[in-house]
């Protein structure tokens, strides 16, 4: 009796297991923005399936004395907030899935949902 207990616990358990989605770890897609480059030219550079609920600093707009990126397009599949300070820190803005802004929105970094 005790073992078909057991066995009848360990096969819901792992219907359970089975059965549960899980979560995602990235956003599916790209999200692009514009960049100044060391010469001082403007580049597209490019997050390819970021990983989502993380806070991702844009490297080339990490930096204090460089301008912040601009532009962002958002081709993922999930909401994107990008901030105007590296580390998910200042004033903020929400693109929507397929969403994008002017060169008005300025970004150092960004984090999806």
């Amino acid at each position: 009796m005790r073992l078909r207990t057991t066995l009848a616990a360990a096969v819901g358990a792992l219907t359970l297991l089975v059965a549960l989605p899980g979560q995602a770890s990235a956003a599916e897609g790209t999200f692009s923005y514009v960049y100044t480059d060391i010469a001082g030219e403007p580049r597209l550079g490019e997050l390819v399936n970021p990983e989502s609920r993380t806070c991702i600093t844009i490297p080339e707009a990490a930096g204090e004395y460089v301008p912040p990126a601009h532009s962002p397009r958002n081709r993922t599949k999930s909401t994107a907030t990008v901030f105007t300070e590296p580390d998910c820190d200042g004033d903020y803005y929400t693109l929507r899935p397929g969403g994008s802004a002017s060169e008005r929105l300025k970004l150092r970094s960004v984090v999806f949902s």
